[in-house]
């Protein structure tokens, strides 16, 4: 007796589809109607009682304790056993098995159901600065399949029922048989009336044409956290496309976009402003009101739409002031981020005489009537808050 797993080239602890894989190889390269040499046959003989051997776990079984399993019986070479070649074999050679195994064709997978799951949807949404850090919830609307009201997904109309299948006979698959130099070749595919289902609908739905689903407009109200921002989406489950034959409806999901605000420019958890000062305020420092983003939210009370910020004597135009927690508050975690502002301190542009005369003589004082510009480099490359910063920061 041969060592099997010699002869397909496999280790002891081979796998089912180890074996499988190695006769394949195998069988296709000794098979006598394709090989030359005379001896592929006693070869083929060989591979076929080998993986008849280890594909099958008695066999297996009993080869591994030493025992012959295709001694007499079906298993062996006598009658039932591997035999010659052609149609079934001349001595019972099962050639459908042979091209299963070469080939992987599979048997009938029976029929399918016609409820299935539907598919996820995705919808956009816009929302402003305010909508986006303090949250909100939007009404959306929504053009998805939902259950046909008609038949409530069965697919058929009143009175009616799904039929069992006259081709395929409910299996849902059909079987062909074609000849080839191995034998029979079985192949299996869905069934071409049914379409795979096992049943038909002799009269279907005249709403939704059997499909057990419509299309529909519906609205929804959708829960924005506080602290969203451009490309976050919300999941709200069960609420997309309903699936075929009435089956379970995928999720939906909303995915934000969110607005560019006139004042406020968003950077992470921080708000960012310019408030724009006069000179004088600044040489001499003061206290202005900002408003705050909460200004935005229709009902917010007035001491948390305005804070008041301390500009400090001598403050320079680009200089950053920070309002601490007046940011957007943050999405997973406690607290808010920042408001920082950032103040352009302007130059008058249109002076009287008497102003002018005061301007003069601070001039005079201050040694300024003839100073030198102060060129700032490097900076070419720099945003406008970084080349103010940089300007005015010795």
């Amino acid at each position: 007796m041969s060592d099997y797993y010699e002869v397909l080239g496999v280790p002891r602890d081979a796998s089912a589809e180890q074996v499988k894989k190695a006769y394949r190889k195998l069988a296709m390269k000794y098979h006598p109607d394709v090989a030359d040499d005379p001896a592929s046959a006693e070869r083929f003989k060989e591979i076929g009682e080998a993986y008849a051997v280890l594909s099958d776990d008695k066999k297996r079984q009993m080869y591994d304790l030493g025992g012959d399993p295709m001694r007499g019986g079906a298993g062996g070479f006598g009658p039932g056993g591997f035999g010659g070649f052609g149609p079934g074999g001349a001595q019972g050679f099962d050639v459908g098995g042979l091209f299963d195994a070469m080939f992987g064709a599979q048997g009938s997978r029976g029929p399918r159901s016609r409820v299935r799951k539907g598919q996820d949807a995705l919808v956009r949404l816009n929302l402003t600065l305010a909508e986006a850090a303090f949250g909100t919830t939007k009404p959306i609307r929504v053009d998805t399949a939902v259950i046909c009201p008609t038949c409530t997904g069965r697919g058929a109309a009143d009175g009616s029922e799904p039929v069992t299948c006259t081709t395929c006979h409910g299996a849902g698959d059909v079987q062909t048989v074609q000849r080839s130099f191995l034998g029979d070749i079985r192949t299996v595919q869905p069934c071409p009336v049914c379409r795979g289902y096992g049943t038909t609908i002799p009269h279907p739905c005249g709403e939704c044409s059997g499909e057990g689903r419509v299309r529909s407009t519906r609205t929804i109200n959708v829960k924005i956290p506080a602290g969203v921002s451009t490309g976050n989406r919300v999941h709200l489950d069960s609420q997309g496309e309903v699936g075929p034959g009435g089956g379970p409806a995928g999720d939906l999901y909303v995915e934000l976009s969110v607005s560019v605000h006139d004042v406020y420019k968003r950077e992470g958890d921080n708000l960012e402003m310019v408030a724009k000062l006069p000179m004088t305020a600044a040489a001499l420092g003061t206290e202005v009101w900002i408003d705050t983003l909460e200004a935005d939210v229709e009902g917010t009370a007035p001491e948390d739409a305005r804070v008041k910020l301390e500009i400090p004597p001598g403050t320079q135009s680009g200089t950053r002031l920070v309002i601490p927690a007046r940011g957007v508050p943050r999405l997973r975690g406690a607290g808010r981020g920042d408001l920082g502002v950032t103040l352009l301190v302007q130059t008058p542009q249109s002076l009287d005489d008497s102003q002018r005369e005061l301007l003069r003589k601070l001039a005079e004082a201050r040694g300024e009537t003839r100073p030198e510009a102060t060129v700032s480099r490097g900076a070419s490359n720099k945003g406008f808050f970084g080349r103010l910063k940089d300007a005015f920061a010795d």
